[in-house]
């Protein structure tokens, strides 16, 4: 058997869940993914994915044929498991306040308590308000006295470790950021921070930090509301750009030739389960104090109810329009419907009625968006109205010559 061979639980078979046991499972590593939808637990232990992400299929394929990795619905006993379940909001706002809900974190905590072990290791990767990894804990001494824990408490040996790894990787890249990208681990105690670092050593070649499960948790929201912030920048700039009549991709382009400016792109708004979500959990935490963070939320949410009323008012110039839109995902290149302005984008036009709306989506299967799907050829020759919502790589190569009778709406500043 390999020195340092861990069997590992993987709670969640997602975007970072699959990744992660696979990665751990080429390592040497006997792990266990674990996921309520058995659709995919089935699709996984054939060898297949259930998600479209570059290389993932390949890496699953080699995890799954070693032996090392097999998916179930249910968690087994293990040294370490993995928490990497969804965090979104709870269903309504209070004052237009979204709140974090920490159920599926909670339900995979009261999932695993009966599986634990003196010197277990629990990791949690999802995302999470400032405190959700102590929560665990609390839970655990709920569930299992035997396993009492002393969050925060470093003179003493636990029971059971537990520490907090955010997940830091782009999709579309997630296989190689798994690896190079560096890693923040956050312990309730310095010992459970070694103890996970010493596992994410058997597959990281980036950088480990190691703090408190606190900054951690804080480290990882205060990242991706950096991100949505600047975003938020951008996108102002472009509906102050439409205001003045002005071009904002040249405006930014320009601006950036400072060298000590660096403008991001604007776009339909903002998706994803981190940008779009994560900053919240700032402002729920500190709703009095997080106002630029809150207003860059605002900024970028308002985005998509913007390029709907400029699609409706070009709609409004024909008797009977196609509208055609281009792309649904979040980001480019990826199937991720996930918070995504493109979706809400479409879902508002064909609500409206305002005309007939043909979606493209190279990315995801036909129906499984909830709508039908059309081939580009046939949305760009039966459209009179072109909206790009994302910037596929089908998209940017486009003869625009078949552009020249259309109305384009191009959000993404792929065509000018």
């Amino acid at each position: 058997m390999q020195k340092n061979r861990q069997k590992i639980v993987v709670m969640g078979l997602g975007y970072i869940g699959l990744p992660t046991a696979s990665m751990l499972a080429t390592k040497g590593h006997e792990v266990v993914g674990v996921d309520i939808n058995e659709e995919a637990v089935n699709i996984i232990n054939s060898g297949r994915i259930h998600i479209v992400e570059p290389d993932l299929d390949i890496l699953v394929r080699s995890a799954v044929n070693s032996g090392n990795l097999k998916a179930s619905t249910t968690p087994e006993e293990a040294d370490t498991f993995i928490i990497a379940v969804p965090t979104p909001f709870k269903n309504g706002e209070q004052a237009h306040l979204k709140i974090p809900d920490v159920s599926y974190v909670d339900a995979a905590t009261r999932a695993i308590a009966p599986f634990l072990r003196e010197g277990n290791l629990i990791i949690l990767e999802s995302t999470s308000p400032v405190g959700t990894t102590e929560a665990i804990g609390e839970i655990i001494n709920q569930l299992r006295p035997d396993l009492a824990q002393h969050p925060g408490t470093n003179n003493y040996s636990p029971q059971v470790f537990i520490a907090h790894c955010p997940e830091r990787v782009l999709p579309g890249y997630i296989i190689r950021e798994l690896v190079d990208n560096d890693r923040i681990i956050g312990g309730i105690n310095r010992a459970s921070a070694e103890k996970a670092r010493d596992l994410y050593n058997t597959f990281c070649n980036g950088t480990i930090f190691l703090t408190d499960s606190k900054t951690a948790e804080m480290s990882k929201l205060v990242e991706n509301s950096f991100r949505d912030v600047n975003i938020a920048f951008a996108n102002e700039l472009s509906l102050i750009s439409d205001r003045v009549g002005v071009n904002v991709w040249d405006v930014i382009e320009l601006a950036n030739r400072h060298p000590r400016v660096n403008i991001l792109n604007p776009g339909p708004g903002v998706g994803g389960h981190c940008i779009a979500v994560d900053p919240w959990f700032v402002v729920s935490a500190a709703p009095e104090e997080a106002r630029l963070i809150r207003t860059a939320r605002e900024v970028n949410d308002h985005k998509p109810h913007w390029v709907l009323n400029k699609v409706k008012a070009k709609a409004a110039r024909f008797k009977e329009p196609v509208i055609g839109c281009l792309g649904l995902s979040f980001k480019a290149n990826i199937d991720d419907l996930r918070e995504s302005p493109a979706m809400e984008i479409t879902k508002g036009l064909v609500s409206s009625g305002v005309g007939r709306v043909m979606v493209c989506e190279p990315n995801v299967c036909n129906g499984s968006a909830g709508m039908e799907l059309h081939e580009l050829s046939q949305v760009l020759r039966e459209a009179d109205i072109l909206v790009v919502l994302v910037d596929h790589d089908e998209f940017k190569g486009i003869d625009r010559e078949l552009l020249k009778e259309k109305v384009v709406i191009d959000t993404r500043g792929v065509w000018r």
